[in-house]
């Protein structure tokens, strides 16, 4: 009986660490499939946005570029379906554990409840009680047969109880582990899947690289172009929101902060308030360069600056101000398309790469006001839009300001 007992205590204590475990394991997995689903999201706009058009005539350059994004993203969903995988069989090895010691405390309780079921056998009639009873020395231990009696059912009772409820449990795990199951072939069948598509879409990309090899060099210039371009117009920015940071401290010897009204300060206020919360610059779109330096998605060996992010979207798509503000600035340089930037106190945001404009520097606007439209690459069929966030003169990475789409 004591040998059935610890084992008893050894399933609680199982069954207490699995449900502690299991509370955090149902956090894990319920992140991993929300990241899932984003990345899903994702490559389903990159096919829509990158891939749709094509009648456009592209440059392997643009091809290259449009594949690593894709490919990209599918690694991630690989590597989280990965990490299901490696959830459930945790899981599955815990509960066959428990099942495992579930299964032999039955079989004792069984055991322990057939040797009852004999001795009560052997009691059975009311003549064996009887003289069980007369046969006592005294009145006290007449008593205490009585009391033996009555716990000696009751124990039985329980035994049975017991086996009831053990039965129950061994059925519950065998349903959940036959669910996990389940769930690890279909995780396992999803990720040859992609895994399919990305060695197809990895071969297709190696192919063009062996193209682009030839003329990586000129590429390698583009690139250098490109990033002149961007840094002219960071430059201008920087310098634009420096004279209007000394144009609101009058008083001061090079200031490096704005001095704010009161209404200005709570515009502010209420953007730091909304970080994580501001709506993205346009409806619907996929972030194919992020914040900070980084290798270039096509040439490697090339490294690209960015104060902002990258965001591909639709063609002719509007753009809308992320928040409540006042137009500092429209910006244009030859070679170049516009960019708007708006002040929230001491925030500024910039929407480059523009092609159409429907704002005017010293104009009130608001949140989700529509304020110009992205421009559209005719030779690639892509339309991008940068987007950069300033504290002051300090760019601030916008992935951690815009909401999760």
């Amino acid at each position: 009986m004591r040998s059935s007992q610890s084992k008893f205590l050894v399933i609680y204590f199982l069954m207490l660490i699995l449900t502690t475990y299991s509370y955090s394991q149902k956090n894990n997995k319920a992140q991993l499939e929300l990241k899932k689903v984003q990345i899903k999201k994702e490559i389903k706009l990159i096919n829509e946005l990158l891939f749709s058009n094509k009648k456009k005539k592209k440059a392997v350059y643009n091809d290259i570029e449009n594949l690593s994004f894709k490919i990209q993203r599918k690694e991630e969903l690989v590597k989280l379906t990965n990490q299901q995988i490696n959830l459930l069989d945790s899981e599955i090895n815990q509960n066959n554990e428990i099942k495992n010691n579930l299964e032999t405390n039955l079989l004792d309780v069984k055991t322990t409840y057939r040797e009852i079921v004999l001795k009560s056998y052997k009691m059975k009639s009311g003549k064996s009680r009887l003289m069980f009873l007369l046969a006592s020395e005294s009145f006290f231990q007449a008593y205490k047969r009585i009391q033996y009696i009555k716990q000696f059912a009751l124990f039985r009772k329980n035994q049975a109880i017991k086996i009831s409820k053990l039965i129950v449990e061994i059925d519950e795990l065998n349903k959940q582990l036959s669910s996990q199951k389940n769930k690890k072939e279909e995780l396992l069948r999803n990720n040859r899947s992609v895994q399919k598509s990305l060695e197809k879409e990895k071969k297709q990309s190696g192919a063009l690289v062996y193209d682009l090899r030839k003329k990586e060099k000129r590429y390698i210039n583009q690139i250098t172009q490109k990033q002149k371009a961007a840094l002219q117009i960071d430059k201008e920015i920087e310098r634009l929101i420096r004279e209007a940071i000394a144009k609101s401290n009058r008083e001061k010897n090079k200031p490096k902060s704005f001095t704010l009204t009161p209404e200005a300060l709570e515009l502010s206020k209420n953007f730091s308030l909304n970080k994580g919360k501001l709506p993205w610059p346009v409806i619907r779109g996929v972030v194919i360069q992020k914040f900070g330096t980084q290798p270039h998605p096509v040439v490697k060996t090339a490294k690209i600056k960015s104060n902002g992010i990258i965001i591909a979207t639709a063609n002719n798509e509007k753009v809308r101000a992320v928040f409540d503000g006042v137009v500092l600035s429209v910006l244009q340089f030859k070679g170049s398309n516009p960019t708007i930037l708006i002040q929230h106190g001491k925030y500024i945001t910039a929407y480059k790469n523009l092609s159409k404009v429907y704002v005017e520097k010293g104009d009130k606007v608001f949140s989700n006001q529509n304020i110009g439209e992205v421009f559209t690459n005719n030779s690639t069929g892509k339309s991008t839009i940068q987007f950069s966030i300033f504290q002051n003169t300090t760019p601030i990475n916008p992935l951690i300001w815009i909401i999760k789409m």
